[in-house]
């Protein structure tokens, strides 16, 4: 029997898990929170090393917990928080804490690589997005303009699973999925955008070696070996990032399907056959992890953190918060009676990009009560997860069916809002492991107990549930919807002239 690790290198935490030849779990385990650090408003920074050191305590929590033998292990997965960056000087070593992909300091560096592209458009046209705040690229550029001491040590930026790769192999690799957020790739082609690196002055060298998520891209040393607890023959293969790993955690690999994901952050996620770009940079095209295929995404910055942003404000001291608000808010009809909420309590992505929006309720009167604002949260943000969506749709991108995933989707409630929001079936699977289950998968297929991503999927993930729209509601919110998406352009300047103050 083979066993194939998947390890996905969270913002609060660490998870590893294991699986067989079938895609059946054995084990898994998730480590001890690991520091946020907040220097200064709107920064988010990490230490390397403690993804390192919770990457060893949870392989090995693991391989216990499966009573593996070190050479069953036969490949390893990696996945991650995207767009982070952890800058190596010329003896590999850390020059800084890592800037993760909340970070909200490089708004004049996304002007100056605009302004370097010649403009929104060619940007767009190099690398397939616009310039965003929390991309790897403006945070390169940062060092060099903020901390020029710095940017003269360095030798390597590389994402943070792909450190933790390193650590691993001693290989400097990435892989598609992941890169494409670094703003760095020609995402048609999947290789480095010689065309804006030179308009940026960046050279090529700086940057790990790219390869398609199943490949292989190293095996351990053995001083990784031992600290694992594990073979030098295990293979460690391309992995993805965090968005695209849940994606094939889903099933999300063919024509047609799409999921939402209700974590820390919001995301829809469609699959492509072919390239397909939003000519106004309002959602995300990106290499998918399934080898030469692309996938569109939208990502609201405070999903599941709005409603738990909720708990923690107004519901303190309730025991079991998140059953008693669903509860509450399931009391109430759909619409709120009025009330709205805009998701954007850590500035928004999509499909606005404006670090500055920030979150309101916009229609409070006497009759709210607590149930009326949580249900308002959760269509709040299942209306932001609408407007990417209707992008998709009218890039003509197939969506025919809709997988739910994330801590919203456990909710019978929120699964029941995002059919009738969307006018669309929402259905539930099997595998709720997310990225660290869809790396897994890789790992096997690299590791040859699958030809394709896609044979692994549908041997491994089934759908067990499916909500229905009902058509009332969905009327109700048609109506909601309309009025949700006006709110953001007449608050607009509101919301830049209280970031001023």
């Amino acid at each position: 029997m083979g066993i194939y690790l998947g390890i996905d290198i969270g913002t609060s935490g660490t998870k590893a898990l294991a699986i067989d030849d079938s895609g059946r779990i054995l084990a898994d385990a998730t480590s001890a929170e690991y520091p946020l650090y907040q220097p200064q408003p709107g920064w988010s920074e990490q230490n390397p090393e403690d993804w390192w050191q919770a990457t060893q305590a949870t392989v090995r929590a693991v391989l216990s917990k499966a009573a593996a033998k070190p050479e069953e292990v036969k490949a390893i997965g990696l996945s991650g928080q995207m767009h982070g960056s952890v800058f190596l000087d010329d003896k590999h070593h850390v020059i800084r804490p890592a800037l993760l992909w909340n970070d909200q300091r490089t708004a004049t560096e996304c002007q100056e690589i605009e302004r370097r592209a010649g403009g929104r458009e060619a940007l767009i046209r190099m690398v397939a997005n616009p310039a965003l705040t929390g991309f790897t690229a403006p945070k390169i550029l940062w060092l060099r303009n903020r901390e020029p001491e710095n940017f003269a040590k360095l030798r390597k930026v590389l994402l943070p699973k792909d450190y933790i790769r390193f650590r691993l192999t001693g290989e400097f690799a990435t892989e598609v999925s992941d890169a494409s957020g670094m703003l760095l790739l020609d995402v048609a082609k999947r290789r480095w955008s010689g065309e804006l690196l030179s308009a940026l002055e960046l050279e090529e060298r700086l940057f790990a070696t790219c390869y398609e998520s199943h490949e292989v891209t190293g095996r351990l040393t053995k001083e990784a070996a031992d600290a694992l607890g594990l073979t030098t023959s295990c293979a460690v293969v391309g992995g993805a990032g965090d968005c695209a790993a849940g994606a094939v955690g889903n099933g999300i690999v063919t024509t047609g399907s799409a999921s939402t994901s209700l974590g820390t952050s919001g995301v829809v996620f469609v699959h492509s056959d072919e390239v397909k770009i939003d000519p106004r940079g309002r959602v995300h095209t990106f290499c998918h992890a399934v080898d030469g295929k692309w996938h569109m995404m939208g990502v609201n910055l405070s999903a599941g953190g709005a409603l738990q942003w909720f708990r923690n404000a107004l519901c303190p001291t309730v025991k079991d918060a998140y059953r008693v608000l669903d509860d509450e808010a399931a009391a109430v009809p759909p619409g709120s009676q009025g009330l709205v909420f805009l998701p954007y309590l850590s500035g928004e992505r999509t499909p606005h990009a404006d670090p500055n929006a920030r979150g309101c309720f916009i229609g409070l009167s006497l009759a709210h009560g607590r149930g009326h604002l949580a249900r308002a949260v959760m269509e709040g943000v299942t209306y932001n997860l609408r407007e990417s969506l209707e992008i998709f749709r009218a890039l003509k991108v197939p969506i025919t069916e809709i997988r739910a995933s994330g801590g919203g989707a456990k909710s019978r409630l929120w699964r029941q809002i995002q059919a009738d929001v969307f006018g669309q079936s929402v259905v539930t699977l099997n595998a709720e492991e997310g990225p660290a289950y869809g790396v897994a998968l890789l790992a096997a297929v690299g590791a040859g107990a699958y030809r394709t991503i896609q044979e692994a999927c549908s041997a491994a993930i089934r759908v067990v549930g499916e909500t229905k729209p009902d058509s009332a509601a969905h009327q109700r919110y048609e109506r909601g919807f309309a009025i949700y998406r006006g709110l953001y352009d007449k608050l607009k300047d509101a919301f830049g002239n209280l970031a001023a103050v």
